[in-house]
């Protein structure tokens, strides 16, 4: 297990501690508020120079995920390395793990930036996930059994949020829509009989030591996420269990370290199959800085920084809506403020945005948790919440 970076310890230089982060988006700005709230230094790379992490980080390096003089940079100012954005390059993550503490490793992230090698791994861990065919060649593309079709075909890399995904209903279209994508490599999953979505988020340090959230019932709307309620309303106890067990042999077949985040399907027919995983904190986890004990990007300064790991504890039911550039534009298109003031007038109302300059549509620019002492109480003002915002009810 790698020598613990305690909070308040310095560095050569000095100053306290600073721990990297490969990505300045709105997960590196609140991993960096949370390791700041540590007493820690934070150190940002990524090439946007007004991106929410840069911004408030001690030290922003400006430049691209594999620029070497930046790479350096980010070894010479951290102590322990970790990752906001899993389409971070691979390359990048090994070599600044030749020299610093990498949480999550390059390995574990090449897995999860594939959809064919995250299927694979899955089945490694013995867990089921839809039935599905890799197309990376015209003969595969041939090859494909009608059987999966109706169903998904997505790109197997760079695709998040609903990007780089069609709808297939037959074989000819199923070649038109590679084509469409550019016959780049693709995975083609069978559309199921969905009942519901979940994700588990645990976090592993390097000893094995493994602790988990609760499940989380999400509802997406065109694939991104849209709403996440905490308990899981709906699931039953036995399905829940199934879920953290799959994302605790998920995170030991890769011998994890870091916060991850594991999606799952629940079928009409109650059973479970593994959608995706991302090796990093995630959008249906942003509850847990209002309502748990313990945050999901504490317990990733903790895996950073190799800190003891305890169990986060739930202490209050919770709803998170997911805020997009959208709100900010009116029926006629033209940009708008939204009603922050009768928003923060409800009771538990928790309002997070993100610091980006300018709005766009389908663009996170934050999200409003609300939390009640019984999970029916956050229900009815997160709809309260969510008509004020024009947003449909769930």
């Amino acid at each position: 297990m790698k020598r613990a970076i305690l909070p308040g310890s310095t560095g050569p230089d000095g100053r306290p501690a600073t721990l990297g982060v490969m990505g300045g988006g709105q997960l590196g700005r609140m991993f960096v508020q949370a390791a700041q709230a540590m007493g820690y230094f934070t150190a940002v790379l990524d090439a946007d120079p007004t991106s929410p992490a840069g911004l408030i980080a001690h030290y922003h390096i400006d430049t691209g995920y594999l620029d070497e003089q930046g790479l350096a940079q980010l070894m010479q100012r951290s102590a322990a390395i970790t990752t906001e954005f899993e389409n971070v390059p691979a390359p990048a993550l090994i070599t600044l793990g030749a020299h610093r503490p990498v949480s999550p490793g390059a390995d574990a992230v090449a897995v999860c930036q594939h959809r064919a090698a995250e299927k694979a791994q899955f089945r490694r861990a013995g867990i089921a996930c839809a039935p599905h065919a890799v197309i990376e060649t015209a003969d595969a593309l041939a090859a494909v059994d009608a059987a999966l079709l109706p169903g998904i075909l997505k790109t197997s890399s760079l695709g998040y949020d609903g990007k780089g995904q069609l709808r297939v209903e037959t074989l000819a279209a199923l070649a038109d829509a590679w084509a469409a994508l550019g016959r780049v490599p693709c995975v083609l999953e069978k559309r199921l009989p969905l009942a519901a979505e979940v994700s588990v988020i645990v976090a592993r340090d390097a000893g094995g030591t493994l602790v988990h959230f609760p499940v989380q019932r999400n509802l997406h709307r065109d694939g991104i996420l849209a709403v996440t309620e905490v308990p899981a309303r709906g699931i039953d106890e036995a399905t829940q269990q199934r879920a953290l067990d799959a994302a605790r042999a998920v995170a030991e077949s890769m011998d994890y370290v870091g916060v991850l985040c594991v999606e799952f399907f629940v079928l009409d027919d109650g059973s479970l199959v593994a959608n995706e995983m991302a090796p990093r904190p995630h959008n249906s986890g942003h509850y847990t800085i209002d309502a748990c004990d313990l945050s999901q990007f504490d317990l990733q300064v903790r895996t950073t920084a190799g800190l003891p790991l305890v169990a986060p504890r739930l202490h209050s039911p919770a709803v998170m809506l997911n805020l997009l550039g959208d709100l900010w534009f009116g029926a006629d298109g033209g940009e708008r403020t939204p009603p922050w003031p009768q928003l923060l007038a409800l009771p538990g109302v928790h309002l997070h945005l993100y610091g980006k300059a300018s709005p766009r549509r389908g663009r996170k620019m934050g999200h409003l948790t609300v939390t009640a002492p019984e999970f029916g109480q956050a229900r009815v003002v997160a709809l309260e919440a969510a008509a004020l915002l024009g947003l449909p009810p769930f």
